[in-house]
């Protein structure tokens, strides 16, 4: 029951693009037991059908801007090589530590950005 409510609220987040992984790797994690390493995993495989039914429904809609998508594709795809690679020779507590900062990074940088 746990895993079908925590996929639940990411698959919210998820499809409303801020980042469903920002809540199911954590709760994988704290909630499940899964190491870093695992929950990381679990993330990639499930994101791509959840992001497959989130984008159709923001193309529908005109929320893409396709002039952006091929550079940050292309660039996304070799650094995601290069990151996974560096994921898999980190320790599980490096890797939960790395993660953490990041969190907090993003979580103080939307609390404090300015709106337009």
């Amino acid at each position: 029951m746990k895993t079908i409510i925590i996929g639940f609220l990411s698959g919210i987040i998820s499809g409303m693009g801020i980042g469903g992984g920002t809540l199911l790797i954590p709760s994988l994690v704290l909630i499940i037991g899964l190491s870093q390493i695992e929950a990381q995993g679990v993330n990639l495989i499930t994101f791509i059908p959840i992001a497959t039914i989130a984008i159709f429904t923001h193309r529908k809609k005109g929320n893409i801007e396709f002039k952006y998508t091929k550079k940050i594709a292309v660039s996304g795809i070799l650094s995601a090589i290069i990151a996974s690679l560096i994921a898999v020779k980190i320790s599980p507590d490096s890797l939960k530590k790395y993660f953490s900062v990041f969190l907090l990074l993003m979580g103080l940088f939307e609390f404090f950005k300015k709106e337009k």
